[in-house]
């Protein structure tokens, strides 16, 4: 018996990074997974893997641009003709500009507050109702850490995972009458691509850059790593089923500690 048996659940930019280990971690717990992202060729390519993994049928890939309401429409008629249904949703996509706030173009603030802020708004304004439709179920919006904190070099970023909290939280009040949970998970410092862009890019020293981070983490995080992919995924997973139900409206900051506080050591 998995934890999500039964379940149908829309993931975000589930082509790499956190969206993919949760694509395929829910699979392997029962759901059937819509993975939903612009990198079409990735995306494709990984449903197929993970239909392969858990199961023909299991997995099924949307391209999903966040931020265009007439894209989420598109996708859940999508995901309801596989599938038949929606009762789970993550919203994860997510992107990340470092920038001195007074030297952040308008432009640029303005695209990652349509991605990061307006599709999260968007996925639960589309999707709830589909949730409460199939019986109730559960949403997971990914903020971060700069969502409880600050940070500098990142105020855009910042300014919509604060959004993101505000958001979780106004969404769980508003429909927990209609069984639905709404939580928020906050990630620290992550391996993905996002928070090591040299993964991406085909001639750089990934092993240097990889050490580099590592370094930096040792300093500044009190369990002395970057985290995992897959850990932020068991987080999401948690929130997803059942081992979750007394809990609505929350963030979850998953950081190994460097909220905390700063050692002196």
């Amino acid at each position: 018996m998995g934890k999500l048996d039964g379940r149908v659940v829309l993931i975000t930019g589930a082509a790499r990074g956190q969206g993919e280990r949760e694509a395929r971690l829910f699979a392997g717990e029962g759901a059937r997974v819509v993975l939903a992202d612009v990198l079409d060729a990735q995306g494709e390519a990984l449903a197929k893997e993970v239909a392969e993994e858990a199961g023909e049928g299991r997995a099924v890939y949307v391209h999903l641009d966040v931020g265009r309401e007439e894209d989420w429409a598109a996708a859940v008629t999508s995901a309801k003709d596989a599938f038949g249904k929606i009762d789970g949703l993550v919203n994860n996509a997510g992107i990340l500009r470092f920038n001195e706030l007074t030297s952040t173009p308008l432009a640029e603030f303005q695209q990652i507050v349509q991605v990061n802020q307006v599709g999260a708004f968007l996925g639960i304004k589309t999707v709830a109702p589909e949730i409460e439709a199939a019986g109730g179920g559960t949403i997971v919006n990914t903020a971060s850490y700069t969502g409880v904190t600050g940070m500098a070099y990142v105020g855009a970023y910042t300014a919509t995972k604060h959004a993101i909290v505000g958001l979780t939280r106004v969404a769980a009040l508003e429909l927990a009458a209609k069984g639905i949970r709404v939580n928020a998970v906050c990630p620290g410092a992550i391996d993905t691509a996002m928070s090591n862009p040299a993964q991406l890019d085909p001639e750089a020293d990934t092993e240097a850059a990889a050490q580099a981070l590592d370094e930096l983490y040792r300093k500044l995080v009190p369990l002395g790593r970057v985290g995992r992919p897959e850990e932020v995924a068991a987080l999401a997973l948690f929130l997803s089923c059942e081992d979750s139900s007394y809990i609505t409206g929350q963030p979850f900051v998953i950081d190994g500690g460097w909220l905390a506080g700063v050692s002196v050591l």
